[in-house]
């Protein structure tokens, strides 16, 4: 399971070369020097531009032309530590606000727009900055421009709207809150960071809100948003001459403003603490934190390093997992500008004694800090570092943002700077570091213990509820956007990757890409646990997944990781299956990848431990009320004995032998089922050669398995409550089946009809629920199709007492859904959304490659997205109104509430 710890502050960036360095430049970075000499570089990427307008304002234009998109970061150096003393949420508040209008687009103006440019925007505020992001087509970065410029110095900032946001911001606070581990953060930073502005988390609280003003909110944004205090940032496919013109053109008159003073941030020794809360998930955890260097500090890319070390799969941390110690664990490492923190997890049982791991995890760190980390793993963190540069250009969110931290956070001109800092970095380095910070005098011990009813009553509060008139006549863009918008066309033609079929059955697709120097393999083996595990034998999926880990019968565990981290590649095996390599070395890590995933080692001492962990695990999973929740809509939509009620429990798994888990990956793992796409600097040829090499000799045994569930009958209105007492906030879901799969004739009927209703910020569920009554933070619908079964649902998120007015809202919506033909305007917005949103859709590999391993799942042809593209086209009113007629059923909705006090 993926753990719910995450970073407040997104570190520096793990994942792009900067348009500035050549593949020659960054492989002779890496060690062997053999890889250089494999690589053919095309010579350097496309040069960034760089430019300071008089005013002050920074403008960075990184070229990356993998998708007809362009995305824009507006970045505020001013975040949390910079609010006024006694009011921590000041940074986020304003950030809410920037999103009420300004001179020339009110709010109203700005939803419409952003949602007839694709819908894809949004803001985020740290510790140190407050970022706001546009994604568009490239050919709209004039529009974006415009927004930026306009709320920069314009933002209107009224009382009657703050009042209302209020409401809005004070259920995001819910929300988070209502996360244990955001709870735990939330402590950390409070003693971390004592005395300093980093000690209060950047959400803010709720006493804080209830005692800001409008006012308060312009004096903040009069003395930190000036174009001298922000970099503006822009990443995609564009020329970069005409850009930094137009960019002159929108912000070149905007003044530049008087900054105030930074505060300087220099922490207190942290003195030794526990903390100790309880948590409603369905594991335990025990972390010792660490205070480590800034974003900005010299020794940043020594503490990263050591963070890398720290959490290898060959590390010792690690080691505690297949010891049976430990069900996982993590480091985590959030460097803010000028401080940072680390955190080492590891996850332990309900019921377990929390006191025993927690002794393993001390010994792991004494030990490091007494006696060092192993060279080997120091050189393996830095050839990681360095290659994973590269891959952000696989991404341009990735790109993005890869940037944006290197210039707001380690105040370097670009991402390649930390290349050298990384190459310097020595295990001397790392383990003089490691001397300083790892030591227990100055730790932050923090154990967080499932139990039945946890209280998060110090952070509780109620949101205001103000409301606000919705407009009474259809919104008007001004004529520069109008102008703009006037016309909506047909996306450009998707991608079309090369296919082909192996005598063997497996699927091959090839969509060569040349905006990186590496190349990514994605594979996915079409399967349905609860139709393919034998009864009785319910977790020998999961169980036969986490084996591959121990390696192949020629690799074990260790020298699986070894072979990896000597090309700086990444690779893993299972159902869904994948490899990353920079170009020279793609080959290599595929034949490593093939050899784990058609050669399980599955060693019996690795069973025995897994196994072991899977049982005492089980019954704390069973009892997490995210996991009743789960099974509440499971048992809701579907009838009693259908096949998704089935359940893994403690006795399914005691029972399952080393030979059931062989039997089923000899059942279940097939190249008759399987897909593979191959994305980056290759060609179709070079990749089918390869993976007829690597996969041609695997063959199918035995019949092929069932894998799609079978059509079930329309559910029935219910309600289910799931108490959980460590929420602050009800989490809802109204829900209910749909006929036909994904062959559903009004399939595109729907999807058109819910972006009006429930997808993005101007949506009607979400101007409805949020923006005009304040009853929830964020509120959406959406359907989910397979290949025999659709689901249709509406969620929210909202304070207990609001529930039932955000589900009669809810409701509302439906039938009106139902009751006249959307309006000429919405479907308008509706098209512009969708079909201006799906070159985005394709601005990573990542992206691209879910796109088509999802039509191969539901057996769908590579024209899908251009299919789909002519529907929303030419999609009518009357179309819609039909499909939702009769397919959605307002009163068949169940109703499923999870929360502290639901009903």
């Amino acid at each position: 399971m993926p753990l719910p710890f995450r970073c407040r502050l997104r570190r520096a960036p793990r994942g792009s070369l900067p348009a500035t360095v050549a593949l020659g430049t960054l492989l002779a970075l890496l060690a062997p020097p053999a890889h250089a000499e494999t690589a053919k570089a095309p010579g350097a990427m496309a040069q960034a531009v760089r430019a300071t307008l008089p005013n002050g304002l920074r403008v960075v234009i990184v070229p990356d032309p993998l998708a007809p998109v362009v995305q824009t970061q507006m970045i505020y150096l001013a975040g949390s530590a910079n609010a006024p003393k006694g009011f921590p949420g000041t940074a986020h508040a304003l950030e809410h606000m920037m999103f009420n209008g300004a001179k020339e687009l009110g709010r109203d103006q700005l939803s419409t727009l952003s949602a007839r440019i694709g819908d894809n925007n949004n803001a985020f505020t740290t510790e140190d900055t407050t970022q706001f992001y546009f994604e568009a087509p490239a050919q709209n970065l004039g529009l974006l421009l415009h927004i930026e410029a306009d709320r920069m110095r314009g933002a209107l900032l009224t009382e009657k709207d703050w009042q209302h946001e209020r409401g809005a911001i004070e259920q995001e606070v819910s929300r988070d809150l209502s996360s244990p581990v955001e709870r735990y953060l939330v402590e950390q930073s409070k003693t971390l960071f004592a005395g300093t502005p980093y000690e209060h988390d950047a959400l803010g609280t709720r006493p804080s809100f209830d005692k800001t003003d409008a006012a308060l909110l312009r004096r903040f944004y009069d003395a930190w948003y000036e174009p001298n205090n922000a970099i503006l940032l822009i990443v995609g496919d564009v020329d970069p001459k005409a850009t930094l013109a137009q960019v002159q053109a929108q912000f070149g008159a905007l003044p530049a403003g008087q900054i105030p003073p930074r505060p300087v941030i220099h922490p207190a020794p942290v003195e030794a603490k526990t903390i100790r809360l309880d948590s409603d998930l369905g594991v335990g955890f025990v972390t010792v934190a660490f205070r480590m260097p800034g974003a900005a500090d010299p020794d940043y890319a020594a503490a990263q390093i050591l963070a890398d070390v720290l959490g290898s799969q060959r590390g010792a941390l690690f080691a505690l997992v297949p010891q049976g110690k430990a069900l996982q664990t993590e480091v985590d490492y959030s460097p803010h500008a000028q401080a940072g923190s680390a955190v080492v997890l590891a996850v332990f049982p309900k019921g377990a004694d929390s006191g025993v791991l927690l002794e393993n995890v001390r010994g792991v760190l004494a030990e490091i800090r007494a006696h060092g980390v192993p060279a080997e793993l120091v050189e393996a963190a830095k050839r990681k570092e360095i290659a994973s540069l590269e891959f952000d250009a696989d991404s341009i969110s990735d790109l993005t943002e890869s940037w944006a931290n290197a210039l707001a956070l380690n105040n370097v001109s670009s991402p390649a700077a930390l290349v050298d800092a990384f190459r310097a970095v020595t295990p001397e380095k790392v383990n003089a570091l490691a001397r300083t910070l790892l030591d227990p005098a100055h730790a932050l011990t923090g154990i967080l213990t499932p139990t039945e009813s946890p209280n998060p009553a110090a952070m509780q509060g109620k949101a205001g509820e103000t409301f606000i008139t919705p407009p009474s006549h259809p919104v008007t863009l001004p004529e520069w956007a109008r102008a703009e918008l006037a016309t909506i066309a047909l996306p450009p033609t998707a991608p079309r990757p090369a296919a082909f079929t192996l005598p063997n059955g497996l699927h091959l697709l090839v969509l060569p890409e040349h905006v990186s120097h590496t190349v990514k393999l994605y594979g996915r083996i079409r399967h349905e646990d609860v139709l393919e595990q034998p009864p009785g034998h319910e977790g020998v999926a999961e169980l036969t997944g986490g084996l591959f880990m121990y390696g192949s019968t020629i690799r074990d565990r260790l020298k699986l990781a070894a072979d990896l981290d000597a090309i700086a590649a990444e690779a893993a095996a299972g159902f869904t299956f994948g490899a990353s390599a920079l170009t020279p070395v793609f080959d290599q890590a595929v034949a490593i990848l093939a050899d784990n995933e058609l050669h399980p080692a599955f060693p019996a001492n690795a069973f025995a431990v897994l196994k072991a962990q899977a049982v005492a695990e089980r019954p704390g999973i069973m009892q997490s009320p995210a996991y009743r929740f789960r099974r509440a809509v499971l048992r809701a939509l579907n009838p009693p004995g259908d096949p998704t009620l089935r359940e893994t429990t403690p006795a399914s798994l005691t029972h399952l032998t080393l030979d059931d888990v062989k039997a089923f990956y000899h059942a279940a793992y097939r190249p008759d089922l399987t897909t593979i796409i191959v994305i980056g600097d290759t060609t179709p040829e070079h990749a089918r050669a390869l993976i007829t090499q690597e996969f041609g000799a695997w063959k199918a045994e035995g019949p092929t398995p069932v894998v799609d569930l079978p059509p079930r009958p329309p559910n029935r209105a219910s309600k289910t409550v799931v108490p959980d007492a460590g929420r602050l906030q009800d989490q809802v879901l109204l829900l209910q089946t749909i006929g036909g799969g994904v062959k559903n004739p009004d399939r595109y009927a729907l999807e058109m009809g819910n972006e009006i209703l429930g997808s993005g910020f101007s949506s009607r569920l979400m101007q409805d629920l949020r923006v005009r009554t304040g009853y929830a933070y964020s509120a959406g619908s959406g359907v989910q199709w397979s290949r025999s079964r659709s689901t249709f649902l509406v969620s929210f998120g909202s304070d207990p007492d609001k529930v039932a007015a955000a589900r009669a809202a809810a409701v509302a919506e439906l039938q009106a859904m139902q009751g006249k033909p959307v309006s000429d305007d919405e479907l308008t917005s509706a098209k512009a959304s969708l079909l201006r949103g799906m070159p985005m859709s394709r601005a990573s590999f990542d992206a691209l490659a879910d796109g088509y391993l999802s039509y191969a799942s539901l057996g769908l042809p590579l024209d899908e997205a251009d299919r789909q593209a002519q529907a929303f086209y030419t999609m009518t009113p009357d179309a819609i109104l039909a499909a939702w007629k009769h397919w959605i059923r307002p009163d068949d909705l169940a109703q499923a509430v999870r929360g502290p006090n639901p009903g």
